[in-house]
């Protein structure tokens, strides 16, 4: 299907050019190399009139009812429902993942931070009493979303549906690398009656428009997903305003593997895990744990899983990996797996280039590693992605050691035979999720992370609760 023009902004309930005018951002399909749209290049000016608008819708979003953002909210989610498809389709092609796993997890995953929300907002309770005293949340005011490539419809939606059930308004920048599907969604924005100015859209790159996000002053509130660099450079820009900033950023997280798992099982699940979305996720368990006495057998069921995957067209519904989304991801990729070679790793499956017989696309090898030393750079990394590295361990408090030592803590895994012996281990891994024995995805469960891998939480009550400001009323109830 062709793919949106993405020329014009959505400010104040209008789509309009850019103020000053800038040479349009090519965006490149990962399949073909070749230019597949543009994207408007904004500039601070329009910024301002985004969070212009944001400003001046706020006092009546804020002041709307329950049930008015949760009408509004339920037509967005039955406009996008609508659409499932055309954006999947769009998402397959701006970034490059199997048209599958678009249908499957993309679309999915972004429906239900919708239906989260609307969940969450119909029993939220805004004002509450402690004694005499009443406790309010309110809409915390004009909130900056700073949304990446990656995961580009789930991550705007994890970030817009709870901040419209707050009554917040917003000014969003998506990711000038996977544009498209951002801008559908703006459009069944619009379409669904939202008020001017409550939502607004610029675009551009991250060191003109994210950076006058982060300053500007009538933001209250800046919300990015992004690497841990982007994160930090957010929040130096932030900080002369005092406003609030929640990051969800890098990671490299550990699947630990007890010796009482089951290894056939898990394995393959280990391997199809940090590979989902070509290894394109912040929370992939990228570093699996595995005990020294099972790492042949560990080796052998990770390589026969990673080579059974499809490397291929992402439009053809056999692949399972396409592309890389982008050339400076490729060319990353392609350095960190010269650097494993370099420090001594021993590559299990894969390696550098492209697979066999492919000669174009950003197309990359599942590759994984063994590495006898934790602490090299493609086991500490984030690499981002279908690179894995295998890790042994001693015993199991050698493998908590090990799950700990990285700036990271965004996730992890662990699998057991014993659920209670599984728990034991959660509960001592410093990241922000912790997986069980593969469980199924929960839109409600907090996610964030711990250390570099961010501030704050989102998903479910967590997320809307991020976009809330807290207002102690004494004397508000009789004594």
């Amino acid at each position: 299907m062709p793919l949106p023009s993405c020329d014009l902004i959505y400010v104040h309930g209008a789509w309009k050019a850019p103020i000053a005018a800038a040479e349009p951002i090519p965006v490149f399909s990962p399949v073909t190399e070749e230019v597949i749209g543009t994207v408007a290049a904004c500039g601070p000016q329009d910024v301002d009139a985004a969070v212009a608008a944001a400003r001046a819708a706020f006092p009546a979003f804020s002041a709307s009812s329950r049930e008015e953002r949760l009408a509004l909210l339920g037509r967005i989610l039955a406009l996008m429902e609508e659409r499932a498809e055309m954006l999947a389709q769009v998402i397959s092609q701006e970034i490059g993942c199997a048209i599958t796993f678009a249908r499957n997890a993309h679309v999915p995953f972004g429906l239900a931070h919708v239906r989260a929300a609307i969940e969450v907002l119909r029993d939220f309770r805004f004002l509450s009493q402690q004694g005499t005293t009443a406790i309010a949340r309110e809409a915390i005011g004009v909130c900056g979303l700073i949304t990446p490539w990656n995961w580009p419809l789930y991550q705007i939606t994890a970030k817009l549906a709870p901040a419209l059930a707050a009554g917040c308004t917003v000014v969003l920048k998506p990711s000038e690398l996977s544009p498209f599907s951002a801008q559908l969604l703006a459009q069944i924005i619009e379409e669904a009656g939202t008020p001017p100015g409550v939502f607004n859209m610029v675009t551009g790159t991250g060191e003109v428009v994210g950076a006058a996000m982060a300053a500007h002053p009538d933001i209250d509130m800046i919300s990015i997903t992004g690497s841990t660099r982007a994160g930090v450079l957010v929040a130096q820009a932030a900080a002369p305003t005092v406003k609030r900033v929640t990051q969800e950023l890098g990671g490299k997280s550990p699947n630990i593997l007890l010796d009482d798992a089951d290894f056939a099982r898990v394995v393959p699940l280990g391997v199809a895990a940090g590979m989902r979305n070509v290894g394109q996720s912040c929370s992939a368990p990228t570093r699996m744990l595995v005990p020294q006495s099972r790492l042949a057998e560990v080796e052998q069921l990770a390589a026969d899983a990673a080579n059974a995957l499809v490397v291929g067209d992402p439009a053809q519904e056999a692949t399972d990996l396409g592309p890389v989304a982008n050339r400076n991801q490729f060319d990353k990729v392609q350095q960190m797996i010269g650097i494993g070679l370099a420090e001594g790793a021993r590559l299990i499956c894969g390696g550098p280039g492209r697979p066999e017989g492919v000669e174009r696309g950003l197309y990359c090898r599942p590759t994984i590693f063994t590495c006898p030393d934790h602490r090299m750079a493609i086991a500490q990394e984030e690499i981002f992605g279908p690179v894995l590295c295998i890790i042994p361990y001693a015993d199991e408090e050698d493998a908590v050691r090990i799950a700990n030592d990285t700036v990271y803590g965004l996730g992890a895994h662990v699998q057991s035979g014993d659920l209670d012996r599984a728990r034991r281990v959660a509960g001592r891994i410093r990241s922000g999720q912790v997986h069980i024995n593969h469980p199924a995805w929960d839109g409600f469960a907090a996610f964030g992370g711990y250390k570099q891998s961010g501030n704050g939480r989102e998903y479910g009550r967590f997320g809307l609760e991020e976009y809330l400001e807290t207002k102690a009323i004494l004397g508000f109830y009789p004594q």
